[in-house]
């Protein structure tokens, strides 16, 4: 049983279906930019580097508004036990994958300051 009926109960559905779009489209679209920008530059340990660095972006990105989907759907929708520990799993799963993505794009944790590129000063 949904906890919102009716016409609020299909705006919710409706609008939970276009942000979990959303989100494939910005996974795509990265996958096609990057791709595409990768191929007509040719292949090189800097541009694999900035297709790595558009993939990830994309896939964070897109892992963010999904999550945000699923919190919308299960809380609004059907806000039953067992779907919000099922939300729950999926949150730390998804949160797990945005981590990994965070430390391989940025190569440190997300609590460590940001490094500053040394600069050569003859």
């Amino acid at each position: 049983m949904h906890a919102v009926g009716g016409v609020l109960g299909l705006i919710i559905e409706i609008a939970t279906k276009g942000i979990e779009v959303l989100a494939v489209v910005i996974i795509i679209a990265g996958v096609a930019i990057g791709t595409v920008r990768f191929l007509l530059r040719g292949a090189s340990n800097q541009t694999y580097e900035e297709y790595k660095q558009i993939l990830d972006k994309a896939l964070l990105l897109g892992l963010n508004i999904l999550v945000a989907a699923d919190i919308v759907r299960t809380v609004a929708l059907d806000p039953t036990i067992a779907n919000i520990i099922g939300l729950g799993l999926l949150v730390v799963v998804r949160t797990f994958l945005s981590w990994a993505l965070f430390v391989e794009l940025n190569e440190r944790w997300p609590w460590e300051p940001e490094r500053v590129a040394l600069r050569d000063n003859p």
